[in-house]
């Protein structure tokens, strides 16, 4: 079975085709070090929940979209050499002050998949 990453954020809006280039540059070189597949996502039926929701969990405001992404790798060794591989590279910029969403508010994880369709 496959490993997967998962990523929620809140982009501003204003932010929105820097995000997009962003994810572009950053799929291409998750890809060239291995993934098998990258996927990134904007939120187009996302509704505020009274308790729980992806904009909630993200605290996302008024001018921002949700947005949901996703990287898969062969197997969890895989996907650890692969992101030392990313966070390596120089084209994948870490700096917060330059990126064009709030990190502090993104939720990631890595997950053991069970069910592959």
């Amino acid at each position: 079975m496959s490993y997967v990453d998962g990523f929620v954020l809140a982009v501003p809006k204003a932010k929105l085709d820097a995000y997009k280039a962003l994810a572009r540059k950053a799929g291409a070189v998750w890809k060239e070090h291995g993934a098998l597949a990258y996927a990134e996502c904007i939120g187009d039926d996302v509704p505020y929940g009274e308790l729980t929701s992806f904009p909630r969990a993200v605290q996302a405001k008024e001018d921002e979209v949700v947005v949901f992404s996703w990287v898969v790798y062969e197997s969890r060794a895989a996907r650890d050499s692969i992101m030392a591989k990313v966070m390596a590279d120089p084209r994948i910029e870490m700096d917060p002050a330059s990126m064009p969403f709030d990190g502090k508010r993104m939720i990631f994880g890595g997950f053991e998949a069970f069910v592959e369709l």
